[in-house]
């Protein structure tokens, strides 16, 4: 046991330390990870060349400094630079004097020492990546004890310990992802060396099987993207987000998480047969339907039950339990689309003041998800009231319930409108004189693209086929089932 000298900088100090010494990478000291060399090495760089301010700050922070004074030395040179001052033996020093930390640090003899000893500043990222790899090594060997303690402890939720210590372990993979500036070449190496473009679209887009829409979102929803589905109760929502989970999964063969916290799995499963059947589904249910619809729904049955989608109908959900297993999800059978329905019934990770500011971070967090899994990641959100104000009924992003920053945050913001909802054929006929009879829309809904983040703004017109409780292009197939 090392007795003398300072204690490493951060939480991983005292009782961690001892904790997982017989974890250690230097069995001759008994330590977790670090290289002293190269924190002395970082901090003289500073200290000699003004460049190295830099080339460093985006590599290394503060807290990955194993030796506490060497932090505080380091803290100390960023303040310094940060008020537009040169970082010197002498500036550095006098900040660390105003802090009360220039003695404890070994006084301005120990900033000449470190000078004197790395007298160039060549290698300094290098040297920074070594500082912040030892650094991940040292918070993997905490969160490795702190996911033990969890197992340790046990109880009764093993699903809310293996989320809790999945979370754990994105943290660091998060941290450690936090990217720097990239050549402009460099993303158009990437980009001409991706798969190109195939007939049916963007090899990189999930299509949401729709035809209008999709030439419309410029081949399907993006990767990364977080798209807001949004609707009053009872046009549709649910049934669209399945629609998009059913084209995913069977026209692209794509992978599809499906949260569902309003409905139990096994509705969910029963309306997709019913709409893929083309069978109502009580007759469904009832097992009142004919030979040929028999036919049609063991067929349907054969072509869902292959679809590679995966329902959690957990009453209850967090962003971060849902990062979770789709993280699970994704290692074990790849993944392409996450369909959350809806997002205001999601938990907040954290207390909030108010409900608005919970769901804005909900929303960020999903956001975060979407980018982090690279997946279009499609959320259901409520409409406020008042939609059923004003006339028409269209709705507006103002109409977001609670909406914080879902506006902010989205890249795809999208509405349902179905105008026979509201207004009964006779009285459209009176609204719309000009029209000739049974022109009212009854059985057609709009999909509006309120924003677009990459692209144009628009509606398309889809059919709303009530009795499967499904959506379909205008354009009808032969065959029954959705569009």
């Amino acid at each position: 046991m090392v007795s003398s000298g300072p204690r490493p900088f951060g939480s991983f100090t005292g009782e961690n330390r001892d904790r997982f010494g017989d974890q250690r990478r230097r069995p001759q000291t008994g330590l977790p990870p670090h290289d002293v060399s190269a924190e002395e090495a970082v901090i003289a760089a500073l200290l000699l060349d003004d460049d190295a301010y830099a080339r460093v700050l985006p590599i290394v922070r503060p807290e990955d400094f194993f030796r506490e004074q060497n932090g505080w030395i380091y803290e100390s040179c960023l303040s310094v630079a940060e008020r537009g001052e040169s970082i010197t033996i002498p500036t550095v020093a006098h900040e660390l004097d105003r802090q009360g930390r220039l003695d404890p640090a070994g006084g301005e003899t120990y900033l000449v020492e470190m000078a004197g000893k790395y007298f160039t500043a060549v290698g300094v990222e290098a040297h920074a990546r070594i500082v912040a790899r030892d650094a991940l090594y040292r918070r993997l060997i905490q969160a490795a004890g702190q996911i033990a303690s969890l197992a340790y402890e046990g109880g009764p939720d093993v699903s809310g310990v293996l989320s809790e210590a999945e979370s754990l372990l994105l943290a660091l993979r998060s941290a450690e992802a936090a990217g720097d500036f990239k050549r402009l070449r460099d993303l158009l190496d990437e980009f001409l060396e991706s798969p190109a473009e195939d007939e049916d679209g963007d090899s990189q887009s999930v299509r949401s099987g729709f035809m209008d829409l999709d030439e419309l979102l410029a081949g399907g929803y993006k990767r990364g993207d977080l798209v807001i589905l949004a609707a009053r109760t009872g046009m549709g929502k649910t049934s669209l987000m399945l629609n998009l989970a059913r084209n995913c999964a069977i026209g692209q063969q794509g992978t599809v998480a499906l949260f569902s916290l309003e409905m139990g799995g096994e509705s969910l499963a029963m309306r997709m047969l019913s709409a893929e059947a083309g069978v109502e589904m009580s007759r469904l249910r009832l097992g009142r339907h004919t030979e040929a619809e028999e036919a049609r729904v063991m067929n349907a049955h054969g072509l869902l039950g292959g679809a590679p989608v995966f329902i959690d109908d957990s009453a209850v959900l967090s962003v971060p339990e849902i990062r979770a297993k789709c993280r699970r999800l994704q290692a074990d059978h790849g993944l392409d689309l996450v369909v959350v329905d809806y997002l205001q019934l999601l938990h907040g990770a954290g207390r909030a003041d108010t409900r608005t500011n919970e769901i804005s971070g909900i929303s960020r967090a999903l956001k975060e998800l979407a980018r982090e899994l690279n997946v279009p990641v499609v959320a259901g959100a409520q409409l406020s009231r008042a939609v059923e104000t004003r006339q028409p009924h269209i709705p507006m992003l103002s109409d977001l319930r609670e909406s914080g920053s879902i506006e902010q945050d989205a890249d795809i913001v999208m509405f349902i409108y179905r105008e026979d909802v509201y207004t009964q054929a006779n009285d459209w006929q009176d609204q719309h004189p000009e029209e000739p009879g049974g022109a009212h829309p009854t059985g057609l809904a709009q999909i509006i693209l309120a924003k677009h983040r990459n692209g144009p703004t628009g509606a398309v017109t889809v059919r709303w086929v009530a009795k499967t409780a499904s959506f379909q292009d205008l354009l009808l197939r032969t065959e029954p089932g959705w569009g």
